[in-house]
């Protein structure tokens, strides 16, 4: 990097969640330069990762989102260990509950496909679920699919241990300060704008995630990621409360439901209308979610809701982030749809991959870059919860 002086810094992020805090404190350890982390929230994770539910897992349909889950895990459970911040792990597994039949084989293709690539994921039978989450409604289930290494972990504190060690390895942080457009020079980015003034950078990553189109349209730069409100519901203990932390999966609703605290926290696709529009739908929570929640398991009809909210899901129209270079000076790192909190630890280190060394070498993200939607190149992700 060319070292952009007082008035700017050789890579500004913008975004501090997950991702861009895991970017930020990657950047700085692998030499970039002097860096800066910005968001227009007053704290790290305020955004769609502080509204997240926690969970990462293996089981996905496509090779490329399982290398990242199998990149992300270990620097996910072995956090607290190698920087000695704590963070709240759990490893209880995933469990994907199949009630269409006709799903079913489908669903054992997947899981073939999975342990080919070296998921340990195995087939259960309804008895075998039950036994693993009592009180699951069994009476239609035909199949599950569970994998042990999955679980959930803190977003809150993930996100604040990448915050402090960015701010070890030197980066600077400005928060409450929103970026409100990209500057271009000679055909690159070469600044962002921003409600405290300009700011001069050799390159920006935008881990914007709901908003990334938005920021990039300022330098003309079209990006297919939209915003998609999902809501979270938690509720107080209740009789039968499961012991285990393990994610259920209700797949042919994508309903889904875990311990938390003395209760469950449990959320579901609705219509995934798009905007940025965060406001709570309690018809549809009792509507919709609740009912779910009891057909799936019963013993929740005697929770009381404790606390609701909504974030922002950053859909993709094949339900893939995109990482890597949008135009000279700029990095992309955003629409997960869904997935960001899991794969955000290893994307860090992936984009400090591409901007420091010029490659990304951790996993192939290939099939990830921008240009693959023109290119009619684009995945197509079957396990999105």
């Amino acid at each position: 990097m060319n070292g952009a002086g007082a008035d700017g810094f050789d890579v500004v992020v913008v975004g501090a969640g997950i991702v861009g805090c895991s970017a930020a404190y990657h950047l700085a350890a692998a030499g970039a330069g002097s860096v800066l982390l910005v968001d227009r929230a007053d704290a790290p994770g305020r955004g769609s990762t502080g509204a997240c539910a926690g969970g990462f897992r293996h089981q996905f349909t496509t090779e490329v989102n399982i290398r990242l889950s199998q990149a992300s895990t270990p620097m996910i459970v072995g956090f607290t260990e190698e920087h000695g911040i704590e963070v709240d792990v759990q490893q209880d597994g995933y469990l994907f509950v199949e009630r269409r039949p006709d799903a079913w084989s489908r669903a054992r293709e997947v899981a073939a496909f999975q342990r080919s690539l070296g998921v340990p994921v195995e087939l259960l039978d309804p008895t075998a679920a039950g036994e693993l989450v009592p009180g699951l409604a069994l009476d239609d289930v035909v199949g599950a699919t569970f994998c042990a290494n999955d679980g959930i972990a803190d977003p809150g504190a993930l996100t604040q241990g990448y915050a402090t060690l960015a701010a070890r390895a030197g980066v600077v942080a400005r928060y409450g300060v929103e970026v409100t457009g990209l500057d271009t020079e000679g055909g690159r980015v070469a600044g962002v704008r921003t409600t405290a003034g300009p700011i001069a950078t050799d390159a920006v990553v935008c881990a914007t995630g709901a908003w990334t189109s938005t920021l990039t349209a300022t330098a003309g730069i079209e990006v297919p990621i939209r915003p998609v409100p999902r809501t979270i519901v938690t509720t107080g203990p209740f009789p039968g409360v499961p012991a285990r932390r393990t994610l259920v999966i209700d797949t042919p609703t994508s309903f889904y439901l875990h311990r938390e605290a003395d209760g469950v926290l449990m959320g579901m696709a609705g219509d995934d209308e798009e905007g940025f529009d965060t406001t709570v739908d309690e018809g549809w929570i009792a509507d919709a979610l609740l009912p779910r929640a009891v057909a799936v398991f019963p013993p929740v009809v005697e929770a009381g809701v404790r606390r609701s909210w909504a974030g922002l899901y950053e859909m993709t129209p094949d339900r893939h982030p995109i990482v890597g270079a949008a135009s000279p000076g700029l990095w992309i790192a955003a629409g997960f749809s869904g997935h960001g909190f899991q794969h955000g630890p290893v994307v860090g280190k992936l984009l400090a991959e591409l901007i420091v060394e010029g490659a990304a070498g951790t996993v192939d993200i290939e099939p990830l870059r921008l240009d693959r939607f023109a290119a009619g190149a684009s995945l197509a992700e079957g396990l999105v919860v």
